[in-house]
């Protein structure tokens, strides 16, 4: 399989990205008939499906990760206990599991990434330990072209008449 879109995301942090990349390189392996445990980056795969909240397909990939992976890669499991806090809306256990597990090399910076709160625009209130979202503003811009005004203004003169 060829990794190097989703080596390429990682390295240049766009983890928005890698879901899809991995979804599509999955469906691409399941097509040729290419069956995979071992090779396979559940971990980032995951992480991936949880960084853009996407709980349901983070749920349906784990189910599919087969018994002798997540028995035998701790990582992988580790990673499914933040899904399962962010499932349940525990955000204080979300920060609890990421703290929890001694991360691999490669998986380390997209989970730093996911739990800078700050980095998506999130507040922790203090008391509470509870994360907010802050709504941010929409960015627009609308530059007013007077020709195209004035063909809609033509059409709809149209249109009436």
């Amino acid at each position: 399989m060829d990794f190097s879109l989703l080596n390429e995301a990682l390295e240049s942090k766009s983890y928005e990205k890698v879901a899809d990349f991995c979804d599509e390189l999955m469906l691409q392996a399941a097509a040729q008939g290419i069956t995979f445990q071992d090779e396979w980056p559940y971990s980032i795969h995951l992480l991936g499906h949880l960084y853009i909240n996407d709980v349901n397909s983070a749920r349906f990939l784990w189910k599919s990760i087969p018994s002798p992976v997540k028995e035998t890669r701790p990582e992988v499991v580790a990673v499914w206990k933040i899904g399962q806090r962010l499932w349940t809306r525990d955000y204080a256990g979300v920060h609890e599991a990421i703290r929890g597990f001694n991360w691999s090399p490669d998986v380390i910076n997209f989970v730093a990434a996911f739990s800078d709160a700050l980095q998506h625009g999130w507040t922790v209130d203090p008391a509470s330990q509870m994360l907010t979202v802050k709504k941010l503003p929409v960015v627009r811009e609308q530059k007013l072209n007077p020709s195209k005004l004035q063909r809609l203004t033509e059409y709809v003169f149209h249109l009436e008449h």
